[in-house]
């Protein structure tokens, strides 16, 4: 038995790019940002970024294109796959390992504004278990 399944929750690191193949078919590329942290024999604290291709098809793309953006969190389940192709200039064989989305899910919108500070008098005093009406 065998297993591709990959899940990353990280941040659009560009706004995807959404095109049609010749057939007509949706297509959208799009790279995530993860990090890793951990903490060195000495305990300092290390941080590693990790770069990930996206690829989305069909009503999956249109929806990528349309409601992501670059730092928009985003979690994407899916399988890796390794293209390859013969460049143009050079003639040499070239490859890109991507993931291949099956599912994606949208983080919360970043905040644009401030949430509203709430202030409370100085003078309420304790409330007390018999000053509450239920």
């Amino acid at each position: 038995m065998n297993l591709n399944k990959v899940m990353i929750l990280g941040n659009l690191t560009r706004d995807p790019e959404l095109r049609q193949t010749p057939s007509g078919q949706s297509v959208c590329t799009f790279d995530v940002a993860t990090n890793r942290v951990w903490l060195s024999p000495s305990g300092e604290k290390n941080q590693k970024a990790e770069f990930h291709r996206i690829v989305a098809w069909g009503k999956l793309a249109d929806i990528c294109g349309q409601y992501l953006a670059k730092g928009r969190l985003v979690f994407v389940e899916g399988r890796i796959e390794t293209r390859s192709w013969q460049d143009k200039e050079t003639g040499a064989k070239r490859y890109r390992t991507e993931i291949v989305a099956d599912n994606m899910q949208m983080g919360p919108r970043p905040a644009e504004v401030e949430p509203p500070t709430i202030e409370y008098p100085a003078d309420a005093g304790e409330i007390e278990v018999k000053d509450i009406p239920f």
